[in-house]
């Protein structure tokens, strides 16, 4: 079983602290076997990640996460980024168009909208199960559990992390080989088993304080 944190941000989402470099780092001292960078509308962070891995040996998933006007998307692997801004069937015409496998993330976030109609969710590959950054940590984890079983779809676990520290505090088992196209495969299968704890308040207070700063 590989042990992957499968939604991760860095500074290249505008809103992180964390460095690519220092992502890499930070997930081999948090026992992971690998990584899936999500920065938003961007690739960029994921190359950089990725450079770094292969001195570490790190499974990086280059990834996205596209906000839409009925909820977020966690997009692994697309082939070119897909903006954000569009209708959820909008966003998941255009994330099959760069194949992309596709996470419906933190579904019952406090401020995430929840404008799904049964068509959207039943063309999801997954739903994101366990975010480790929600402040209803156990409510969003039961309703989330709950819609993935309702729709048959594989659950995934994240830390959602804008600060180092907090990677590898929810992840995902998927049983898989070490190649990405087996993690993948894995998680469209469903072999997977989302685990994890909710953050710190320092984390997140961390991560409120930098983006108060940048404005």
């Amino acid at each position: 079983m590989l042990k992957l944190d499968l939604h991760v941000h860095t500074i290249y989402s505008g809103d992180a602290l964390t460095r690519p470099e220092e992502a890499i780092l930070r997930a081999r001292e948090a026992g992971l076997d690998g990584l899936a960078i999500t920065d938003h509308d961007t690739l960029a962070g994921a190359a950089k990640a990725a450079k770094a891995a292969r001195r570490h040996g790190v499974l990086v998933i280059p990834g996205l996460e596209v906000e839409t006007s009925g909820g977020h998307l966690l997009l692994l692997c697309p082939s070119e980024p897909v903006r954000s801004g569009m209708s959820l069937p909008e966003a998941l015409d255009a994330a099959r168009d760069v194949g992309a496998l596709v996470v419906l993330a933190h579904p019952y976030a406090l401020i995430a909208p929840r404008r799904w109609r049964p068509a959207d969710l039943r063309r999801l590959d997954a739903i994101e199960v366990v975010n480790a950054r929600e402040l209803l940590f156990g409510y969003s984890c039961r309703m989330a559990k709950k819609l993935a079983l309702a729709y048959g779809k594989p659950m995934t676990g994240g830390s959602d992390a804008h600060v180092p520290e907090a990677i590898g505090s929810a992840y995902t088992l998927v049983d898989a080989g070490s190649e990405l196209d087996e993690v993948l495969e894995a998680i469209r299968k469903g072999r997977t088993r989302p685990l994890g704890r909710r953050v710190g308040i320092k984390c997140l207070l961390k991560k409120w304080a930098y983006c108060a700063l940048s404005l």
